[in-house]
C-alpha cells in the first residue's frame, strides 16, 4: 500500500492484494475499512472506491480526516497493511450506450467515487462531464485525473477557481443538454442537484453518504425513508435513483 497526503485534510491510499487479484468492483460502491491505529475506534469507516487500477491490482481510496478513524488512517506508511472489506453496496448505473450524455456532479470528498465513474464510461467510449464544487481552490482534489478522462467545471464558493457560487448555478446546466445525472457529495448539494434534474426532466442518481457502522444492512445506522418504506443505505444503497427517495423534489 502507499499513502500520498495530498491536502492538510485529505489523503489517498493505493491498496493492492499480494494474495491475487482483486474482486471486481463498481463505480458508487465503497469499502469498510479498519481503523488498526486508532485504538479507541471499535467500527470500521466507509469509504468510496475512488478508482480501481487493473493494471496494477490498485484500489484507491480518497480519505478526508475529520475524526479520529479517519485521521488514523494518515497515519498509515507506504508498505503498511490496509484490512478491508470489499467491495459493498450497489454503484451508479453506467450509460446505456456510448451516445448518452452524463454529467457527473460532485462536492468537497463526494467527488472520489466519480473518477471511477468516469473512467469506466470513458472506457466505453462514452466521454464524461464533469461539475465538481469545493468551498476554495485548494479543495478542488485530482483535477488532473478528472481532465484526462473528459470535461472538467469548476465552482467555488469564494471563486478562487471556476465560477463562483454552487454547482446547480454553474453555466455548464443552461448551456449544455444532459440525459443523466450522477451526483455524490454534501446532502443539500445532491438535494438542489436532484430538484435541478426533475425540473429539467433528467434521470438522476445520488449516492447517500448516511451514517454506516456494519457495512451489510444488519446494524440498522444508515436507515433512509423511501417511497418503499425504509431500507439500509449500506446494502440497497448507497446509489439511489432520485425518484425513490423522499426528499421532497
Amino acid at each position: 500500500m502507499s499513502v500520498e497526503r495530498l491536502h492538510e485534510r485529505y489523503v489517498l491510499l493505493r491498496a493492492t492484494n499480494p494474495a491475487g487479484p482483486l474482486p471486481e468492483m463498481r463505480p458508487g460502491q465503497f469499502a469498510q475499512l479498519r481503523a488498526d491505529l486508532a485504538p479507541n475506534t471499535f467500527l470500521r469507516r466507509p469509504i468510496s472506491i475512488n478508482f480501481v487500477d487493473v493494471t496494477a491490482n490498485e484500489v484507491w481510496f480518497l480519505i478526508q480526516t475529520v475524526g479520529e478513524g479517519s485521521r488514523s488512517f494518515a497515519r498509515l506508511q507506504t508498505g503498511d497493511m490496509l484490512n478491508a472489506v470489499l467491495p459493498l453496496g450497489n454503484g451508479f448505473t453506467l450509460p446505456a450506450t456510448s451516445a448518452e450524455r452524463v454529467l457527473l456532479v460532485g462536492g468537497g470528498v463526494g467527488t472520489a467515487p466519480l473518477l471511477y465513474m468516469g473512467s469506466q464510461m470513458l472506457a466505453m467510449g462514452c466521454r464524461p462531464t464533469f461539475l465538481l464544487g469545493a468551498r476554495s481552490k485548494g479543495d478542488l482534489l485530482q483535477m488532473e485525473a478528472f481532465q484526462r478522462l473528459g470535461d472538467v467545471f469548476v465552482t467555488t464558493e469564494d471563486g478562487t477557481a471556476g465560477e463562483r457560487g454552487f454547482v446547480t448555478q454553474h453555466s455548464v446546466l443552461r448551456e449544455r443538454q444532459f440525459d443523466r445525472i450522477s451526483t455524490c457529495g454534501p446532502k443539500p448539494m445532491m438535494v438542489a442537484v436532484a430538484r435541478f434534474a426533475k425540473s429539467a426532466g433528467i434521470a438522476c442518481e445520488v449516492s447517500l453518504e448516511n451514517m454506516m457502522a456494519c457495512g451489510v444492512g444488519a446494524c440498522l445506522c444508515c436507515v433512509e425513508d423511501t417511497q418503499e418504506g425504509h431500507v439500509c443505505v449500506c446494502k440497497e444503497g448507497p446509489v439511489f435513483n432520485m425518484e425513490d427517495l423522499k426528499w421532497q423534489i
